[in-house]
Order: C-alpha cells, then structure tokens, then sequence
C-alpha cells in the first residue's frame, strides 16, 4: 500500500481538507511576509543610495558639518595671528613704573651712519659715537631674558651725550658729574675703569617721554682692553623727576 493511500485510510475525507486548507493559508501568509521584508529591503536600500548621491536630502547635513569642523579649525589657527598684534599693542602702550634698570654690556664699535631715533640733541651719524648692546634687567616692556639684547646705547667718548633705543622709545641724556675712581689692572695689558656717573634725561620719545627730566645713576666697570678697545659692562639706574 502507498504512503499517501495509508494516509487516506487514517483521516476522514472532512479533516483532510481542513488540513489542506490550513497549509494553503499558512503558504500564502508566509509568501506575504516574505514579500513584505524584500519591499522594505529594497526601499531601505535605495534611500542609502539616494543619501550617497549629491542633491540629496541628507547631503547639507553633511556640508554643514564639513563648515562647521573647518570653521573651528580656521578660528584656532587664526587665534594666535589675531592675538600677536595685540600683545605688540599691549607692549608698546605699555605704562612704566617711576623708574627701571638697564645694562649696558659688550664692545663698543663706532657709528658711521647712524640711525635716526626723533630725538634733536643728539646727531648718530656726525662720526662722535660709539655703540654697544642694552639687556633687560627690570621695569622695561618686551623680552626679559637677561642675555638677551634689547636695544642698543650710543654714547660720545670725547663729549657728554648719550643715547638709548629699547622697546617703546628712545631717549638721550647728558653726562652731568661722576667719573672714574679706581683702575685695577687686568693682568693682560688692559685695565677696569671703576666708578659712578650721574646723567640728566633731555628728550624721550614713546612711553619714556614722561621721564624727560629725570635721572640716570651709572654703575660702571669698563673694561680697557691690551688693544685700545673698550668692553662695557654698566648698570644704569633710570628714574622719573
């Protein structure tokens, strides 16, 4: 006897069809489903795709971010530009305290054509003037390192003027008493020149012009070299009226 025959022979002809038509239901109720799922992959597909091409909805959202992100960048980057101005500004407008310390400090060399600082008393380029380096010891605006220059110090050898050009300004003076009192031989053919000089402020352009008439107290140990040459090394203490 076949399968499908003992089959027969089990159920009544009323349950066979009931089951026959139970299966055909549950055929057609999976077969939607399967459908449903193919739909709702085909449609979450193309809106990937659609996102992808240009023109698409989502594509600002995008650009926006890209602007965004740049923007920041190009603001961090930009900060110390725009700040470094500012801190020039800040320098050159800074205030002063009533007085400060300069030291003056290296070889003189002569000046032949020398620069023009918008001060009247004093003549760089007349061929009278010797230079050498300014550093920073207290009070002034700009670098702090103490061996670092910061300016540079002009100053007549056979007449009584003298200038200064630091950060902020430039002011001359005029030797008024004071000299050398002591010359201890440096053992090589040269000689220190010790001693203390007093200057009147006569002009002072930028943050100094406040201390025109004011004082400058020197503290010298100039050094004659075996050669003739001369090595300064002089603290210069600056004050107001």
């Amino acid at each position: 006897m076949k399968l499908r025959e003992f089959a027969a022979g089990l159920f009544p002809a009323s349950d066979r069809r009931a089951v026959s038509a139970g299966a055909s239901t549950l055929t057609c109720r999976v077969t939607a489903r399967k459908e449903n799922v193919m739909k709702r992959s085909m449609i979450t597909n193309q809106a990937l795709i659609n996102q992808s091409k240009p023109g698409s909805g989502n594509e600002p959202t995008n650009i926006q971010r890209r602007t965004l992100i740049g923007g920041a960048l190009v603001a961090l980057l930009s900060a110390p530009l725009l700040s470094a101005p500012g801190r020039v500004m800040a320098q050159t407008q800074a205030v002063l305290n009533d007085s400060f310390v300069l030291l003056l400090k290296g070889v003189y060399e002569p000046v032949v054509d020398g620069p023009n600082l918008g001060l009247f008393e004093v003549n760089l380029s007349d061929g009278s003037y010797s230079k050498t380096q300014i550093y920073p010891v207290s009070g002034i605006p700009g670098n702090k390192n103490l061996n670092q220059t910061v300016g540079d110090f002009y100053v007549q050898f056979s007449g009584d003027l003298c200038a200064y050009h630091v950060p902020g300004g430039s002011f001359d003076m005029r030797f008024t008493g004071g000299g050398f009192t002591n010359f201890v031989p440096d053992g090589l053919g040269g000689q220190y020149l010790e001693g203390t000089f007093e200057l009147s402020i006569l002009e002072a352009t930028g943050i100094y012009q406040p201390f025109v008439g004011g004082h400058n107290h020197m503290v010298d140990k100039l050094h004659q070299l075996a050669n003739g040459s001369f090595d300064e090394y002089c603290f210069c203490f600056i004050s107001r009226a």
